[in-house]
């Protein structure tokens, strides 16, 4: 098992290329969450400061209240 890890004389490479690209990753997991976040609370405000808009009335409820 030691000779895995050593990796016949290149583990210094192997496993900081490892750590390296899992960093990278994570510090794209992180800024992406974060992005999301973001974006998600702007569209909020967007939608709360828009004024609300009446749903159209169904045809059946128009068809109703037309009739006298």
């Amino acid at each position: 098992m030691a000779e895995f890890f050593h990796m016949g004389g290149y583990a210094v490479y192997v496993w900081s290329s490892y750590g390296l690209a899992l960093l990278v990753l994570i510090a794209l997991l992180v800024t992406s969450l974060g992005s999301l976040r973001r974006k998600e609370r702007l569209l909020r405000t967007l939608e709360d400061s828009l004024p609300r808009r009446r749903r159209r009335a169904t045809t059946a409820e128009t068809a109703a209240e037309d009739t006298p």
